[in-house]
């Protein structure tokens, strides 16, 4: 059992700043967090621009002996910071566990790999459900102890299903994770939840939208398939996209070897864009995306 004063999460907190980018921010923040007596563990920052573009940083830092809480930092450096170099920014602690649910289909192997981590304690994250279209995969996810609810995709009546949906969501669901549920989300759903859609495509976008991208890759005579994590938009498969990678097929391999070697490749990306968001190290910039490391 970890303890609060053992647990690495308990006094961690990460800021995140996107601006227009001048001189002297970096000062500037890193100045604020020691007056209030911070310690910086780690520090990223990007601009688009060599002058006069978009500027990005995530900060991460420990406050083991600041007097403040949560909702006083954020006051303190939203009056002394953010309005005066324009700043979208959060503040984030580390210790809570954003409150995720999966959405899955008849395949279940994106679903299990982010179980599996979960478990082992791979993602920092509360699951606090998973919902599907079919029962596959009900009793691996009972196993683990977390609830499943099973919400049929009913032709012709969409707007049921996706009611039901965000009825289990709740109000306090923080990020939706679509592990291969083959349904196309409608843009009042999507709309609700902006940037805290993650899907993972079987293909490597922008190549081969939309269903059955295997068997595309295979009649056009691909060399390399791969698999991208992205955000969901009201455009299908063509949000900010987190994370790719790709791996080498030949002639030799049929569309359903293609499927079957791009499982893996499903998972781990899945499984790292997940990751990533639930530390806080993706910031949305348009329809791209600012990954820090």
């Amino acid at each position: 059992m970890v303890t609060p004063e053992h647990d690495p999460f308990e006094h961690t907190a990460r800021l995140l700043i996107a601006c227009p980018d001048r001189s002297g921010i970096v000062a500037a923040v890193t100045g604020f967090l020691y007056n209030h007596g911070a310690n910086i563990t780690t520090l990223h920052e990007y601009s688009t621009e060599r002058t006069g573009g978009r500027f990005f940083m995530r900060v991460e830092f420990t406050t083991p002996n600041l007097d403040l809480s949560g909702e006083a930092l954020k006051d303190a450096f939203g009056r002394v910071l953010a309005e005066r170099y324009e700043m979208d920014w959060s503040v984030s602690f580390a210790r809570h566990k954003k409150r995720t649910v999966i959405l899955a289909s008849k395949q279940d192997h994106a679903l299990l790999e982010l179980l599996w981590r979960h478990k082992r304690g791979e993602l920092h994250a509360d699951i606090t459900a998973v919902i599907s279209n079919h029962r596959t995969c009900e009793a691996s996810v009972r196993e683990l102890g977390i609830p499943f609810h099973h919400v049929p995709s009913v032709k012709g009546d969409k707007a049921a299903s996706e009611a039901r949906i965000v009825e289990l969501l709740g109000e306090d669901t923080e990020l939706v994770v679509l592990a291969r549920y083959m349904q196309i989300l409608s843009e009042d759903f999507v709309r609700r939840y902006p940037n805290r859609i993650i899907n993972i495509h079987h293909s490597f976008l922008p190549a081969f939208i939309g269903a059955r991208p295997y068997h595309q890759a295979h009649d056009r005579g691909v060399k390399l398939i791969g698999a991208t994590a992205h955000y969901v938009t009201a455009e299908l498969d063509a949000g900010p996209i987190i994370e790719q990678d790709v791996t080498r097929v030949s002639h030799k391999h049929d569309a359903a070897e293609l499927v079957r070697m791009g499982r893996s490749i499903e998972r781990e990306v899945l499984a790292r864009a997940v990751a990533w968001h639930l530390e806080d190290r993706v910031l949305v910039h348009g329809n791209k995306t600012v990954v820090f490391d």
